[in-house]
């Protein structure tokens, strides 16, 4: 069986439409018994002999002549049809609600004609970027330079919990040059609430917790904190910007907002904060997904808006279709 190419696809004639479409979930039907298929379809049916050529081109000589990009769409195509996915292209007329990724994967056992869809996925190259802007509730197919694929389940996500600690007022602290230090603390403020790191052993002489500028900013906000030396929090917040620049004022927005012990203590996050127009390297995101999964952590990405009146989620796994 011959296919002919098309403005945006293959056309097959004969028992295609039986053959392809209705047995295997190829494409979407035309008049007659013929199927319209996206390139990457054609190409994999070229690849498994069941189309003989298209335009007299076999696999080699069809794959060698697509657009930039293709080789990618084409490994994650195959994957996905070899885990047992039916799956077609995330556009018209072969997907009819289409989003903004390469492809929507339906249930193992179902097809586009069920009008139930598992995945959306987006197929990267590890060397592309990837904005943020628009980001949320798709699988990125990360292509690697050894043709390794990799998913990652990106969803809009909005951190919860709850607390019943209240921490307590006009502790007294000393601002040094990249921390707090709180001599004779309240032993809850560590114990129950999770703040600061005690200094020394249990050998040592002095009872002292340190604090990170971060927690010292947010605890002196609240009035928990109290500096010794006059400085307040505005004195914390530019030692913070002195220390790290603009990066300290995400994170600070960040740390505010997410005010649940439930969350902090337990450490079931590992939070990452982002400028709004962050452009994700596929691989470093992949080796942060990997960073927090080693610990037993979800890995979320808390991104400013561009009005900075909010703060937008985005919990990222490792995902096995």
């Amino acid at each position: 069986m011959d296919g002919q190419t098309t403005e945006d696809g293959v056309r097959v004639g004969g028992d295609a439409r039986q053959r392809f479409h209705d047995a295997r979930g190829y494409g979407h039907p035309l008049d007659g018994n013929d199927v319209a298929l996206s390139n990457v379809e054609a190409a994999h049916l070229l690849f498994r002999g069941d189309l003989a050529s298209i335009d007299g081109m076999d696999f080699r000589t069809f794959l060698a002549d697509r657009e930039p990009g293709f080789g990618a769409r084409f490994l994650v195509y195959a994957d996905l049809r070899d885990r047992g996915f039916y799956l077609a292209p995330d556009r018209e007329p072969w997907w009819h609600d289409p989003g903004d990724g390469d492809f929507v994967v339906f249930p193992r056992g179902k097809g586009p004609d069920d009008g139930e869809v598992k995945h959306r996925v987006r197929v990267v190259d590890e060397r592309t970027v990837v904005p943020s802007a628009g980001l949320a509730d798709v699988v990125l197919a990360v292509v690697d330079e050894e043709s390794e694929i990799t998913y990652l389940d990106v969803a809009a996500t909005e951190p919860a919990g709850e607390t019943e600690f209240d921490p307590p007022t006009d502790v007294e602290g000393v601002l040094l040059e990249t921390r707090v230090l709180v001599w004779d603390p309240p032993a809850e403020l560590h114990d129950r609430g999770f703040y600061g790191q005690p200094l020394g052993g249990r050998a040592a002489e002095y009872d002292a917790l340190q604090l990170s500028l971060l927690e010292a900013a947010y605890l002196a906000a609240s009035g928990a904190l109290v500096l010794g030396d006059g400085a307040g929090v505005e004195q914390i917040v530019e030692r913070g910007r002195a220390v790290e620049g603009e990066r300290f004022d995400r994170r600070l927005r960040v740390y505010a907002d997410v005010e649940s012990v439930d969350e902090l203590g337990h450490s079931e996050l590992l939070v990452r904060t982002l400028p709004a127009d962050h452009e994700f390297a596929p691989r470093d995101l992949s080796l942060d997904v990997r960073l927090a999964h080693g610990v037993r952590k979800r890995m979320v990405f808390a991104l400013e808006s561009a009005s900075e009146d909010t703060i937008r989620w985005l919990a990222v796994s490792r995902l096995t279709p």
